[in-house]
Order: C-alpha cells, then structure tokens, then sequence
C-alpha cells in the first residue's frame, strides 16, 4: 500500500487556516456564556456595522491572499527537506526563533497598526473596516480591508519567519500558535483559567478597549505583548469590572476616557 504524506509546507500553508475556523468554532459555542462576555449579545448585534456573512466572505479573502503568499515564501527559500538537513532539531533552537518572530511580529504590527489610525486616508480607506466591528468576536479577528491583511498580517508573518530563520515544520506551530492568540484577543470573552489571559497582558480585554471610541488612539499592539504601547505612552490602563446585568467591562481611568 502507498503511504501519502504532507509536506511541511503545505501543512505550514492550511493549518492555520484550519485552526483559525476551529478555535472560532470553539468561542462561538462559548457565547451564549453571558456572564464571561465583554459585551452582552445584544450589543454584538446593536453596534456592529458589518453583517455576519461578509466578516466570513473578508476574512476567507484574507485567508487566500495569506494562503497564496506563504507557498510563494516557502517555494523561495527552499523545501523543508533541505531546511531540516541545514538544522538539527532543537529545543532551545526553536525557542529562541519563537521570541524572535513573536518580537518581531509584535514590532511590525505595531507600527503598522498605529501609522493606519494616525494617517486619515488609510483609516478612512483601509483600517476603518476592521473598526467597524466595535465589538469584537472570535471568527471577525482577521476580518480586515485586503490591503491591511497584506500590510500587517501577511508581510509581518513573512518577515517573521525569515528573521527568525525557521523551518516550514517550526512554522506550522508558531503560525498555528499565533492564530489561536489573535483569535483569542477578539473573542469577547473573559474565561476563567484561560491561559492566555493568564501568561499575556495584551488580551481580550486589552484589545476591547481599543476597539471602543475612546480606546482608538491606544492600545495598538498585537498579537502577544504590550510593550511597544507601554514604551511609547500609547498604553491606556484599565480595570475589568463586573457589569451588574452580568459579563465584564474593560473599564478604562476616567482621565484616559475624558481625554
């Protein structure tokens, strides 16, 4: 019988994609949890200013254009043959590349993600569509104008991966691993134990606030850590506050949401 593999890159091309629609899956089951959510369900369907199906429709684009760039990446810088006889497996190894494309990652999408708020015709043009979720959930993180997803998400991955000089197999799980985080900052949802919101700062709740009106002109960092907001004073601090019609706020100081 012929045995049928999977190469590394092909693998490192869906399986974020896959993991993307499953992990939403898993916090649109969760919703109805209304006592965890950010904003009640009411609220999700009041203030947003996209339709459910074309957040599906922008962020399966998105999901192409990503598709078509990695295999593009991965067909330049050699097969994963060749990248696993240039290196030997190590933990340490795939450590250190991790921090570095984490580092990396956060650093270009900061910049990014700032210059489009502080540059009126690429918010008006461009970044205003992701905005048009004021509330977020899950499946509506990658939901973004096709240039910014190009920009942020599909650049800022290629230049992690390249930096940090890691294979296609040590790419499968750090792209895996970084869906499931940006998924997780959008979900709406303060779960207790989660794991994320345990060991980052930059979470849902962190990610809310820049979501609301107020919050817009702070709290740009993403995916993983909130430095380059704390660095550069554009972190704006908060509390999450039980609501008394049940779920949580982000409640920003008072100085920060009058300013």
């Amino acid at each position: 019988m012929m045995g049928f593999s999977v190469s590394d890159e092909l693998l490192g091309t869906v399986a974020p994609i896959v993991v993307y629609w499953l992990y939403s899956g898993i916090y649109v089951a969760l919703s109805s949890l209304e006592r965890y959510r950010l904003h009640s369900k009411a609220e999700e369907d009041e203030k947003n200013l996209v339709s459910k199906s074309a957040v599906v429709k922008g962020v399966l684009l998105q999901q192409v254009v990503q598709a078509a760039v990695a295999i593009l990446l991965f067909t330049v810088t050699g097969s994963d043959a060749e990248a696993d006889k240039a290196q030997q497996f190590s933990l340490l190894v795939v450590s250190r590349q991790f921090v570095i494309a984490m580092i990396v990652l956060d650093t270009w999408q900061y910049f990014m993600h700032r210059y489009m708020h502080h540059n009126k015709f690429l918010y008006k043009h461009i970044h205003s569509q992701h905005h048009r979720l004021i509330v977020p959930y899950a499946y509506g993180a990658l939901y973004n104008h096709p240039v910014e997803g190009l920009l942020l998400d599909t650049v800022g991955g290629a230049l992690s991966f390249l930096i940090s000089g890691m294979s296609p197999r040590t790419s499968i799980f750090f792209f895996s691993f970084a869906t499931i985080k940006t998924v997780d900052d959008h979900c709406g949802l303060c779960l207790p134990g989660n794991l994320f919101h345990m060991v980052f700062k930059n979470n849902s709740a962190y990610h809310d606030v820049h979501h609301q009106l107020y919050g817009t002109k702070y709290n740009f960092s993403q995916p993983f850590f909130s430095v380059w907001d704390r660095v550069l004073g554009t972190y704006m601090p908060y509390s999450l506050e039980k609501r008394e019609a049940g779920g949580f706020e982000a409640r920003p100081t008072k100085e920060f949401k009058d300013d």
